[in-house]
């Protein structure tokens, strides 16, 4: 990879470890006190290939980023993102090579970080930057970070460690390993690893940010999870609002049955939404009305339901819509209750006026202009009756409905 320097912003800052703050604090020499005391531009230095640029990017955005415990930084002294800046090429420079600026960089860093894969491995820019940086004498502030590969596997197409680190004597270090199966999920052996790494670069115990991170980690991904359990739901509510439905209509006689008189059907239930109107017919009231594709946006909304049947009273109302509706019919007391005709006698042609007559055992009279009207109780009506007379009748049998313009003859 060739890398050429660019614009930077200045920004000097004093970065010690732990370790090095109690050691500055006791030390009287001041070769010591001065090369512990120098200023850094940028914390660390992250060198890699080119194939592993992506890997580069996440790597500083996970260290500025980091956010450290409040107690801890209140001890140390630090910022609660105390790992930063972080140089990075891509961000910082144009590819070019390792000349006079660049490594004017790796001198304003504190620490250098190499990004190890075969990739870098093979890189000879990154074995420069590595030599460079222990030529400078902060071997111990070099770290791996390992993205792929295997430490000494004597295999070039597996080795993650660049061979200037055996050329120079280098300490044996292991470094954070992003694929170490400590857990199950590889996400949290990748995370495992950035801790790992910051760990180092801080000078702290491991375990000290490490189970604060894994907790924060647990909660966001419950987080998450509930995050996506809901957006599931609303997801699943938008799509079942988006299906059509079915509705079942069914009707029930909301008056009293009498089993002398036919049964109810044939009723034509007709439904209005939007002034948009679909209809279907009950030919038994034992079976439902059927309205299929109804847009869901309709359910629990009022509608418009009219039912007309015949023999039944015209039902016209508004309803909230739902799957299954149950609406009541009733019987129209009028068509097989109200009694009406004339009894006339042909012989005469004439009406025939104050005659009593008896209709189904009800006795009735004939008005002055021999009409004859009565009303019958729904539980007693039938579809005929039978008329007696103390004349005789050419027809005794009176079918409904009837009105005025039906007469009965005397023989």
């Amino acid at each position: 990879m060739h890398r050429n320097v660019g614009c930077f912003k200045e920004k000097r800052y004093l970065c010690l470890t732990a370790k090095e703050n109690t050691l500055l604090r006791h030390t009287d020499n001041p070769s010591i006190y001065h090369q512990m005391k120098q200023e850094f531009k940028y914390y660390a230095f992250i060198s890699y290939s080119s194939k592993d640029t992506s890997w580069g990017k996440e790597l500083q955005r996970k260290l500025e980023n980091y956010r450290m415990p409040a107690t801890l930084c209140q001890e140390r002294g630090w910022d609660r993102k105390p790992i930063k800046p972080v140089f990075f090429a891509p961000t910082d420079i144009q590819p070019g090579g390792l000349n006079a600026e660049l490594q004017e960089r790796l001198r304003a860093s504190r620490n250098l970080i190499v990004i190890c894969s075969p990739h870098s491995a093979r890189s000879e820019w990154v074995g420069r930057e590595i030599e460079f940086f222990h030529q400078l004498g902060r071997t111990d502030h070099i770290h791996f970070f390992i993205v792929d590969g295997k430490p000494h596997s004597g295999d070039p197409d597996t080795e993650c460690f660049n061979p200037v680190v055996d050329k120079l004597g280098l300490p044996e270090i292991l470094g954070a390993n992003i694929h170490e199966q400590v857990f199950r999920w590889p996400w949290l052996n990748k995370e495992r690893a950035y801790v790992q790494l910051i760990s180092k670069l801080l000078g702290v115990e491991f375990d000290t940010i490490w189970q604060r991170h894994r907790r924060l980690l647990i909660q966001k991904a419950i987080g998450w999870g509930v995050g996506l359990i809901a957006v599931l739901a609303i997801v699943a509510g938008v799509w079942l609002n988006s299906q059509p439905v079915d509705v079942e209509v069914r009707l029930n006689e909301a008056t009293e049955h009498n089993d002398q008189l036919p049964p109810l059907k044939d009723a034509v239930v007709t439904m209005t939404m939007d002034n948009e109107s679909k209809t279907d017919t009950i030919a038994d009231l034992q079976l439902p009305a059927s309205f299929p594709n109804i847009p869901h946006r309709f359910l629990d909304k009022e509608v418009q339901v009219s039912v007309v049947c015949d023999n039944c009273l015209r039902l016209d109302t508004t309803l909230m819509l739902t799957r299954q509706m149950v609406l009541p019919i009733r019987r129209d007391a009028k068509v097989y209750g109200d009694i009406r005709f004339r009894l006339w006698n042909p012989n005469t042609e004439r009406f025939v006026p104050n005659t009593s007559i008896q209709v189904d055992g009800q006795s009735v009279a004939t008005d002055a202009e021999g009409n004859v009207r009565l009303t019958i109780p729904l539980s007693r009506q039938k579809p005929f009756y039978i008329v007696t007379a103390p004349l005789p009748l050419a027809s005794d049998t009176l079918f409904m409905p009837c009105g005025e313009s039906d007469v009965i003859s005397l023989r």
